[in-house]
């Protein structure tokens, strides 16, 4: 390793450690952060599930991240909750959910880990289910395994066409080094992005497509 890449490393744990302090979802006393040659580690543990995931977006969101290795523990200060409170929980929450259609989604738990299967429309659906579950006291993690089935018809000329002109209107992504290719009704984004939100930007508006049924977000997040 450099000198250069030595500082270039140092100043990311910095930056990532205080982007960890700052998240008021996060408790920071028990993550720790290495960084070697710009690979990052997030490492520890975590009281929920829901903090876990918080920890990870906040290291995402630090410019010159571009990937991390997730190894945060959820370990419940209020010690480990059978299964089938969990699952019983879990039913619940889908169906209270105005956003999940009603039956669309099963559920299974297995060590406190939840594994989501079934069919929606959209992918915001599948998100929503994946996040009311993972509210739920005790969960250590979630398994989403929804697929899509759209109810629009899928016009691959429009779909790129929609997904370039969203990435155009979002002062958030450039998208002229983003390139977008179809292949039955699948979508798959090719090319280069500044930071983890133009990312997730990118991959949110090809999903916001009509009839999408998978996206492959291929971009490289470059510093």
């Amino acid at each position: 390793m450099t000198q250069t890449q030595h500082n270039t490393d140092h100043q990311l744990k910095a930056s990532i450690t205080r982007a960890l302090e700052w998240a008021p979802d996060v408790n920071s006393n028990h993550i720790g952060v290495s960084v070697t040659d710009g690979a990052v580690i997030v490492s520890g543990e975590v009281l929920t599930y829901p903090e876990k995931t918080a920890a990870i977006k906040a290291a995402l969101s630090v410019h010159g991240v571009t990937g991390i290795a997730d190894e945060l523990l959820v370990k419940h200060n209020w010690g480990t909750r059978a299964d089938v409170d969990v699952a019983r929980d879990t039913t619940a929450a889908l169906k209270a959910s105005s956003v999940v259609p009603v039956g669309a989604v099963k559920a299974t738990v297995q060590d406190r880990w939840i594994t989501l299967t079934g069919e929606v429309h959209w992918n915001y659906q599948r998100e929503a289910a994946a996040h009311v579950v993972g509210e739920i006291s005790g969960v250590s993690g979630v398994h989403n395994h929804i697929s899509i089935k759209p109810n629009l018809t899928f016009v691959a000329v429009d779909a790129k066409a929609s997904v370039k002109s969203a990435l155009v209107r979002s002062a958030l992504t450039d998208a002229r080094n983003i390139d977008v290719t179809s292949s039955g009704t699948a979508l798959t984004l090719s090319g280069t992005v500044h930071s983890w939100n133009e990312f997730r930007e990118a991959g949110d508006a090809a999903w916001a497509t009509p009839g999408v049924t998978l996206v492959t977000n291929d971009l490289i997040v470059v510093s």
